[in-house]
């Protein structure tokens, strides 16, 4: 395979009053970021604006297309994939994490945590399901070596899965990869294989009061 230099960053959305007030999204919650989300994302444009991107990715979600829309305003092509969007959390999706639906939760990890990754959240997805529709964005990734720097703003499990997979860990690893809302994983691809430069970086959130309001759920949306 021909060696290419490609820069890839890779966000988690800003901020939903969903996240802030602990109600689970999944894919089938589409929610616009609140307003310390649109602070967020205002933060990251300014940090990141004199990149010279070539493309943009985001998932089919109004909180992920929101969080890099000025750099969509500036001209850059951008495509909306069903590919980036979050895990499906089934029946749980529009629910307050209570003392019970944590239970299950937490319960739901310990299987994947275990290798059991084909299992499914309760009317939902699986990570092993998830791994899959994201083949089809990995594929088109590398089939753009042209795509010196590419911006991809997605969601929290689905970028676990995801970093697993351009890494080449097993799925039942996804939760040493943490994040939080509007955080940077910078990618290296050489067109043999990925490398990490910056790992749930929000160097460019510094000074935003407003980020540090309340507390976000990191993990299901």
């Amino acid at each position: 395979m021909k060696l290419i230099s490609q820069k890839i960053y890779l966000v988690r959305h800003g901020q939903t009053d969903y996240n802030l007030q602990g109600i689970v999204q999944g894919s089938g919650v589409d929610a616009s970021l609140n307003e310390t989300g649109r602070q967020q994302a205002v933060a990251f444009y300014h940090a990141y604006r004199s990149v010279s991107f070539d493309r943009v990715y985001t998932s089919r979600l109004k909180r992920s297309q929101e969080s890099v829309a000025s750099f969509v305003a500036d001209g850059l092509p951008c495509e909306h994939l069903e590919a980036l969007n979050e895990i499906s959390w089934g029946s749980k999706e529009g629910q307050p994490i209570t003392p019970e639906e944590d239970a299950y939760y937490h319960m739901m990890l310990k299987q994947w945590q275990l290798g059991k990754t084909d299992i499914r959240i309760e009317g939902g997805e699986s990570p092993d399901e998830v791994a899959t529709r994201q083949r089809q964005f990995i594929a088109k990734l590398q089939s753009r070596p042209e795509d010196k720097n590419v911006l991809v703003c997605m969601h929290g499990r689905a970028m676990r899965i995801l970093l697993c997979q351009l890494l080449n860990y097993p799925l039942r690893a996804m939760d040493m990869f943490e994040h939080e809302n509007l955080c940077l994983y910078k990618l290296h691809y050489s067109g043999l294989h990925f490398t990490i430069e910056l790992h749930n970086n929000r160097d460019h959130l510094i000074g935003l009061s407003a980020a540090k309001k309340g507390t976000s759920v990191p993990i299901k949306n």
